[in-house]
Parts: structure tokens; sequence; C-alpha cells
């Protein structure tokens, strides 16, 4: 059985790169509904309906745990797919993880203002307020949707007087979480922005993370594969992917996939 990885576009291979890195031994898949991005502008119903989609496929691929990597699915359907598709479904004693919780549990200082990036999408629904509101009451958040960053780091031009007004408004907050897996991929460019800030970016913490749960859920870790095998699924493909799948995987094929 393997761990699926989901996402919208690119962000999802950053995090996979990652997870190689650090739990090497299991056998992942990572598909990327590249031919239906960006989810940030779609409507609830619609990520919903994409997400189960993407779960049921990545199930029939033997998939005995999905990370959503993809924060705008987290954070408008992760907990409809969690309690209600799950518990219906013949899969009901499979697992999907999300990344916006395992993301509020690295602020744990208190009393400290975090500022957050992400999509429109995830900064309207609320959910990483939620989640950091549970890991510390005193914690304030202050959002702000950057819905231009996510095409631009797909074709990779990124403009970055676009993303220098994204951020003017974080130049005194310590801390900044990167709500979104693509972020990551510019998170130098922020950082450079922000010298005076601490960057979370999900890629950092999210194999220390699986590492974690897995440790905790032993009857799950034992039903996974251990041949290192990662293999590359997307509805749509570009060069920006093939040259990233190259570099980062060798000469692991990219394919397409129609589900």
């Amino acid at each position: 059985m393997k761990i699926g990885i989901f996402d919208s576009g690119l962000g999802g291979l950053v995090i996979l790169r990652e997870l190689k890195k650090k739990p090497p031994q299991y056998d992942y898949i990572y598909l990327g509904d590249t031919k239906n991005l960006p989810y940030g502008n779609k409507s609830q119903m619609k990520i919903y309906g994409l997400a189960v989609r993407a779960v049921e496929y990545l199930f029939q691929q033997d998939c005995e745990l999905i990370i959503m990597a993809c924060n705008t699915v987290s954070s408008q359907a992760l907990c409809k797919l969690q309690q209600e598709y799950l518990p219906k479904s013949k899969y009901k004693h499979r697992r999907i993880l999300g990344v916006i919780r395992p993301t509020a549990e690295t602020v744990i200082r208190s009393r400290i203002t975090v500022g957050l990036i992400g999509t429109n999408r995830t900064v309207d629904s609320s959910a990483y307020s939620r989640e950091l509101e549970n890991v510390n009451p005193k914690i304030k958040l202050v959002a702000q949707a950057t819905p231009r960053l996510v095409p631009m780091i797909e074709a990779r031009k990124l403009d970055k007087v676009v993303l220098k007004s994204y951020l003017t408004q974080f130049k005194n907050i310590n801390t900044l979480i990167l709500g979104c897996t693509h972020y990551g991929l510019i998170k130098h460019e922020i950082q450079k922005l922000l010298p005076n800030t601490k960057i979370i970016a999900q890629e950092d913490l999210l194999p220390s993370k699986l590492r974690s749960y897995l440790r905790r859920h032993k009857v799950l870790e034992r039903k996974l594969s251990k041949h290192g095998k990662i293999e590359l699924q997307v509805t749509k493909i570009n060069p920006v992917y093939k040259k990233l799948a190259k570099d980062w995987f060798g000469r692991i094929n990219l394919n397409i996939t129609r589900y």
C-alpha cells in the first residue's frame, strides 16, 4: 500500500521531494490536477467534487494514506472528506490528512502575531484562524490573499513587484506562514523581502509530521509498502513539470492520467 500526495499543481512535487528524502523507504504516488488549476478561485462545491475524484482514484491505486498537499482543498473539503465521504465509502478504514493543522502546530509561542498568505479560498475559509486558536488562543493572525502567485509560480515567471506588494504589511511581523505548497518554490525570494521574519514553509515541516503520525499509527504504518518507489501523475503535462520531474526525481516518468 502506498502514500498518496495530491495537489492542484507544482506544490505537491515540492512536498514529495522532501518526503522522499526523510522517510525514503515508503512507496509514493503523486497526483497533480494540473488540468483544473488554480483551485483558489473555484467554489467550495467544485473543489469538493474535484477532491472526491482525486481521492477515489488514489485509493484505487492502492493508497492507504492520502496527504492533501493543497491548502485550498484542506480548507474547503478536508472535513467533509473525513467526516462524510470516508465513513460511507468502501475505503472507510483508510486515511486522508491535510496540511493546515500540522502547519498551525508549529506556531506555539504565546502573544505573537502571525502572518499568512494563501489563495482566496484558503484565506476566506478561516481554517488557519481556527487551527491557530486551538494551538494558542493568544495568537493574532493577519492574513492576505495572494491569488496572482500560483499562476506565476506555475509559469515560473515571478513578478517581484507583485510579490513585494503582497508582503508589505508583514514587515513588522515575526512569523509568516506560506499557506500554499506552491509558495515553497519562492520562499527564498520571500525571505529576501522579509529578512527578519521566520518563514514557515510546509515542505520543511511535513516530513517530521508524517514520521510522527506513522509512529503513532503503527497498524497503518505496517500496511505501507517499503520499496522506495515513486509514481508521478498529472492530468495535464507541461514543460515545467517535465523539467522539475527530471531534476528532482531522475528517470521517473511523468505520466498523464485521466481519472
